[in-house]
């Protein structure tokens, strides 16, 4: 049991680390596209990966974690207090919600049912994705809106501005989520 716990602290901050990296990669080759933040990464990958070993615990620690290494180390763009809170350690901590589907996605690999893991990745993938979405649609709501184009509703634009770099995330995070669980199937299931 004590030897369980240790391997979750360990891949808890291995995988959050790489998450870090990944979303300060992401960050310097697109932090010109989106003056508001937000860019194209793949940094809800190792959330993913979290979320689909351990469940939901392991997964939204991960999240939470990221979020306030980029909260702590600077990486953020912060405007307002709750708007970090919001930006940062909620919507990637809700990212880890993906692992409601971690028990079925275990099964699925156990029994080489490939069309059954992959679905409930993508289900996953998809709940995770769009859960950080809102959070981030929230904030651009309340705390961005005098960015809105005149005349456009602010709720309109902050759907189409997270939008914007959301859905490539989530796709492309699914991708290689899938591409990862699939050439090491049994490392999922511990």
């Amino acid at each position: 049991m004590k030897q369980k716990q240790t391997l979750f602290i360990v891949e808890v901050a291995v995988f959050t680390a790489l998450a870090f990296l990944l979303d300060l990669l992401s960050g310097f080759l697109f932090s010109r596209i989106w003056p508001q933040g937000g860019s194209v990464s793949i940094a809800m990958v190792p959330i993913f990966l979290m979320s689909y070993r351990w469940g939901i615990k392991g997964g939204m620690v991960t999240g939470l974690l990221l979020g306030l290494l980029q909260f702590v180390l600077g990486f953020s763009q912060i405007y307002h207090p709750i708007q970090g809170i919001v930006d940062y350690l909620v919507a990637f901590a809700l990212v880890g919600l993906a692992g409601v589907f971690a028990s079925q996605i275990k099964k699925g690999l156990q029994n080489s049912q490939k069309f059954k893991w992959i679905f409930l990745v993508f289900m996953g993938v998809l709940l995770g994705s769009a859960l950080r979405y809102l959070a981030h649609v929230y904030s651009g709501v309340v705390f961005f809106g005098e960015f809105a184009p005149a005349g456009q509703p602010v709720v309109l634009y902050s759907f189409v501005y997270n939008g914007t770099y959301m859905l490539p995330s989530a796709i492309i995070s699914g991708i290689v989520v899938i591409l990862v669980m699939a050439a090491a199937p049994k490392r999922m299931v511990q």
